[in-house]
């Protein structure tokens, strides 16, 4: 990723607005073996206190990287009963970077945290309609089917 992804422009200015980012190689003791890093590249999204959120391995386009990172950032403010400021994180995804990976993910979380916020079901129903629409074949889409009945 060191030749194509982190140069990128949309990439570094993203990253340095938005999280601390730490480098550790696989074979970087104590921490590779703490969080259990045993390929590289591999993303970790911790919260401040060093709880992992969110991980990918492999190699990430720009925007998939972006989304990625987040997608964890959401996450972290999901685990955390931070529901609006997950919501946002998760909309910005589906405004932004709708075609990739960590986009049906966000519709499922971005219902979930709708509905953990409001005790409202409406939201798990709205983002089954939305998956299966637009991301049929996703497993998000598969895990969401109950809430079709809602």
């Amino acid at each position: 990723m060191d030749a194509v992804t982190y140069p990128n422009e949309a990439v570094s200015e993203f990253i340095n607005k938005q999280v601390i980012p730490l480098r550790v190689g696989s074979n970087e003791q104590p921490l590779s073996k703490d969080f259990g890093i045993s390929w590289t590249p591999a993303l970790l999204v911790l919260d401040k206190n060093g709880k992992e959120h969110h991980r990918t391995v492999g190699f990430m386009e720009a925007d998939e990287l972006i989304a990625s990172i987040l997608l964890g950032i959401g996450k972290m403010h999901y685990d955390a009963n931070e529901f609006e400021e997950a919501i946002n994180s998760f909309e910005t995804i589906l405004a932004k970077h709708a075609g990739t990976d960590s986009a049906p993910e966000s519709v499922f979380l971005a219902g979930v945290s709708r509905y953990k916020n409001t005790h409202n079901a409406l939201p798990l129903k709205e983002a089954y309609e939305r998956l299966l629409k637009e991301y049929p074949q996703s497993l998000w889409t598969k895990r969401a089917y109950p809430y079709r009945l809602l």
